[in-house]
């Protein structure tokens, strides 16, 4: 793993991106939201008590500069783009970066646990401490140990952080979820 380099998610190419789709369709950000919600309308149907993304999610990633895998994965279906797509800088692109095929009865998720478990193989492996991976991947120990038990999300910087030390395209950590 050493010498790799290992880039971060740009989510402003993100929100430029998606930015760029909704004037092309002439959307407001309240439409994106509706469109992205819609996306898995029969799930959203058998549960009635989730939560539609907020325009305001959207609009805010510029000032913010970050938000939740799981948020990310949403405008990532919308815009028919893999999270490596986003990576910034110049560096190779994975051949094989794609999202999950997902039909209207399910909608993108990570899965964390899954994340954990590659990462914990990996750094045992290589013989590493939490606070010495953690080290490499720019965050906290706690940061990469509550992936264990995290129930909905972490920062998409540090997920796309931890598939390309795992070396492994970020769809080997998602699924289409019922839920």
């Amino acid at each position: 793993m050493a010498g790799r380099t290992i880039r971060d998610f740009d989510v402003h190419e993100l929100f430029a991106a998606m930015d760029s789709q909704r004037e092309e369709r002439g959307l407001s950000w309240p439409g994106v939201a509706r469109e992205i919600w819609s996306m898995s309308h029969e799930l959203n149907a058998t549960r009635p008590n989730d939560h539609p993304i907020s325009p305001s999610t959207l609009t805010g990633m510029p000032r913010r500069g970050v938000t939740s895998c799981q948020h990310a994965l949403c405008m990532l279906a919308w815009l028919g783009k893999a999270p490596e797509v986003f990576l910034d800088g110049d560096g190779p692109t994975r051949s094989d970066a794609r999202l999950p095929a997902c039909g209207p009865d399910r909608r993108l998720r990570w899965s964390l646990k899954r994340l954990y478990g590659g990462l914990d193989d990996q750094r045992r492996r290589n013989e590493m401490t939490w606070k010495q991976l953690a080290g490499e991947l720019g965050c906290t120990s706690n940061q990469l140990t509550g992936l264990r038990t995290a129930r909905y999300a972490t920062g998409i910087v540090l997920a796309m952080r931890i598939t390309q030390w795992l070396d492994r395209p970020a769809a080997d950590f998602i699924r289409a979820a019922k839920w």
